[in-house]
C-alpha cells in the first residue's frame, strides 16, 4: 500500500473509474484516501456509492491536501481542467495525466512547481487487465516514478518508457485491444462454420486468447518459441498457420500497428 498517500482525480469516466476500482480492490490505497471530482453530481454519488471514496462537483476543497493529482478528462477538456486546479494543487504534488495526446512540456506548462508523468492506459484496465506504458518529466524522480507504477498496476501491468515512445505505445497496447476482439470475432464465426453453437465458440475464443497471452507473460520462452512447440509438422496447427500466413495477417498486423501510432503522432500534433 502507497502508506499515506492522498489521491484526488479530476474526471469520473470509464478510465478513472478503472483506476479507482483497481485502487480499492488492491488496496493500494483505501478509499478515504481517494477524492474524485465529476461534473456530473449523479456520476459522483455513483462512484462514492460504488467504491467508498470521496466524490464531488468541484475539487477546490481536496486539492490544497492531495498527494497526487490524477488528470483523467477529455482531451478537449484538459486545458480548462489545467487551469482551474493548479493555482490550488499542493505544493510539490505529482500530476500524472492519462490524458490523450497531452504532452508533458504542457502539463509542465500548466504546473511548473509539480512533477509531471504522462501515461498511456488501454481499456482492458477497466477489467483489471491493463497495460499502462508511462514517461516522466524532468521533475518527476525515481520515488514518483515508483508511485505512478504503483497507481497504474494496480490494475494490470505499467511499463516506463521514453515520451517519444507514447505513439507506438497507443498503436500496440492502446489501439491493440481492438485488433484482439477483431481476431477474437474471426475465430469465433471460424467455430459457428465449423458447426459450433456460438456461445460455445466465443467462449472457447477467449479463453484460448486469455490462455496464450498468460502463457506469454508468465514463461521464459518467446511466442514464436510457444507458437513451434504447439505445431506438430504436418498437424492441425499447421495447416491453419500455413493459411494465415498465406492470407498475410502477420504483415497486416504489423500495418496495424505502424499506421496507429503514425496517426497518433497526427493527432498529437495538432
Amino acid at each position: 500500500m502507497c502508506e499515506g498517500i492522498q489521491i484526488g482525480i479530476i474526471g469520473g469516466g470509464a478510465m478513472a473509474e478503472a483506476l479507482i476500482g483497481g485502487l480499492v480492490h488492491s488496496e493500494v490505497v483505501p478509499p478515504s484516501h481517494i477524492s474524485v471530482s465529476d461534473h456530473k453530481a449523479m456520476r459522483c454519488d455513483a462512484l462514492a456509492q460504488r467504491y467508498g471514496v470521496h466524490a464531488q462537483v468541484g475539487a477546490e476543497s481536496f486539492l490544497p491536501r492531495i498527494d497526487v493529482l490524477i488528470l483523467a478528462v477529455k482531451p478537449a477538456a484538459a486545458a480548462a481542467a489545467m487551469q482551474e486546479t493548479a493555482q490550488l494543487l499542493k505544493k510539490g504534488a505529482l500530476v500524472l495525466s492519462i490524458v490523450a495526446g497531452l504532452t508533458i512540456a504542457e502539463i509542465e506548462a500548466a504546473y511548473p512547481a509539480h512533477p509531471v508523468i504522462r501515461a498511456m492506459p488501454n481499456t482492458p484496465l477497466a477489467v483489471g487487465a491493463g497495460m499502462s506504458a508511462y514517461a516522466c518529466g524532468v521533475h518527476a524522480e525515481a520515488p514518483m516514478s515508483a508511485v505512478a507504477e504503483r497507481i497504474l498496476g494496480a490494475a494490470g501491468r505499467a511499463v516506463l518508457v521514453h515520451e517519444g515512445d507514447l505513439d507506438a505505445v497507443t498503436g500496440l497496447s492502446g489501439s491493440g485491444p481492438a485488433y484482439a476482439f477483431l481476431m477474437m470475432e474471426a475465430l469465433i464465426d471460424g467455430g459457428v462454420a465449423a458447426g459450433l453453437r456460438r456461445e460455445t465458440a466465443t467462449a472457447l475464443a477467449a479463453q484460448t486468447l486469455l490462455g496464450a497471452a498468460q502463457m506469454v507473460l508468465t514463461a521464459k520462452s518467446s511466442p514464436a518459441d510457444l507458437r513451434a512447440a504447439v505445431t506438430s509438422p504436418a498437424g492441425t496447427t499447421a495447416a491453419g498457420l500455413r493459411v494465415i500466413e498465406r492470407a498475410g495477417v502477420r504483415s497486416a498486423l504489423i500495418e496495424a500497428v505502424l499506421a496507429a501510432t503514425a496517426r497518433s503522432g497526427e493527432l498529437g500534433r495538432r
